[in-house]
């Protein structure tokens, strides 16, 4: 829209009312790409400032583009080697927030399997795709494209099918049939291997191997399926802005296109994707109660420059006990490591991480 003032052309902008309208078509980014659009949406286009962080095409001679996430091997996690996989889990925690495991049970085609189905998902017909759109959760299960949309300074260009999977997952016939059997199957996978990286985690704070199981650390599940188009702007918009995950762990299987970056330090480090590999990752809420033994850190995917489109899935532990309070836990705080953070429930948690759009980390509002 443009008016004219003293004989000079002015353009408004009304964000809210072409946001609106992408949402209301339900077409999702892909949709956009689709169309065969070369230009994205000015509600896509993030400012400069946003950009300094965000390396689309590294430089392999960098010092800190050779940096690589911790990868570990759970061979025989309950047998002679688990000592070993504690330590190495415990440093990575700290010191990184990230690492890769191998060998961790769920099978190849488990994970073939997911990667496809989400794709199948995806490059369904909008008129398929749509009965899914939406932003409530009351069925268990949505599709949408960034559900912070409409709190946002600027979109990022990926679209999203959520789902509700613990300790309630959705009735079966509301999850889309292309990939009902795969998504649940994964879910299952899952939830044996964060028992196992619960039990890691704990021992590495030296607790009893259960202690976070016991306080239901792995009873509420959140799975998500990122589905990220190619861009025919890249340096102008983010895949995934830069954030810290909400929860206490985080599993993400990703496919071989990469874009995933760590913040280490100043740098960002590229996740390489590894064949096979699953990565993970702390949540804020692991952060305070191991009293900053361990670190959540944040986290950005870049735009995808490539023709095939970039695929994941991860799937969020939390707490299912959310007027239960959380906080240090007293085998962690001593006179000369007092606690950090103040006592909260996970409702009050969440409700700060929500209030805002996804962007940065919400501990500190939480600290003494």
């Amino acid at each position: 829209m443009t008016i004219n003032s003293q004989n000079q052309q002015i353009e408004i902008y009304d964000r809210s009312k072409e946001v609106k309208e992408f949402d209301d078509s339900k077409i999702g980014v892909k949709g956009l790409v689709d169309s065969g659009i070369t230009t994205i949406p000015r509600f896509f286009v993030h400012p400069p400032e946003s950009f300094p962080s965000i390396t689309t095409h590294p430089n392999p001679s960098d010092d800190h583009h050779r940096k690589e996430i911790p990868i570990i091997d759970l061979s025989f996690v309950h047998s002679h080697r688990r000592t070993i996989i504690i330590d190495e889990i415990k440093e990575a925690s700290r010191n990184w927030g990230f690492f890769q495991i191998l060998n961790h049970g769920v099978p190849t085609d488990v994970l073939d399997r997911t990667i496809s189905s989400i794709k199948a998902f995806n490059e369904q017909s909008n008129e398929i795709k749509s009965k899914y759109y939406g932003r409530e959760m009351g069925k268990g299960i949505a599709f949408s494209t960034n559900f912070d949309l409409f709190q946002s300074k600027a979109a990022s260009w990926r679209d999203t099918l959520q789902m509700k999977t613990g300790p309630t997952p959705p009735h079966f016939d509301h999850i889309p049939e292309i990939c009902r059997r795969e998504l649940l199957e994964w879910d299952q996978q899952v939830q044996l291997l964060g028992e196992t990286l619960m039990g890691l985690l704990s021992e590495g704070l030296g607790l009893e191997k259960d202690k976070l199981k016991e306080m239901s650390c792995l009873d509420s599940r959140l799975m998500v399926a990122h589905y990220y188009p190619y861009c025919p702007e890249p340096e102008r918009t983010v895949g995934l802005k830069s954030h810290s995950d909400p929860g206490v762990l985080t599993v993400l299987l990703q496919d071989e296109i990469g874009g995933l970056q760590v913040k280490n330090g100043e740098d960002w480090i590229d996740v390489k994707p590894c064949s096979g590999a699953l990565v993970i990752n702390i949540g804020d809420l692991l952060q305070m109660i191991s009293n900053d033994e361990y670190k959540s850190v944040e986290h950005q995917v870049v735009a995808n420059p490539f023709r095939e489109p970039r695929v994941s899935s991860g799937v969020f532990f939390n707490p299912s006990k959310r007027e239960d309070s959380y906080g240090p836990l007293p085998e962690l705080v001593s006179a000369e490591k007092p606690a950090i953070y103040k006592q909260f429930t996970l409702t009050d948690f969440m409700r700060q991480f929500f209030s805002k759009e996804l962007e940065g980390k919400a501990i500190d509002y939480f600290k003494l």
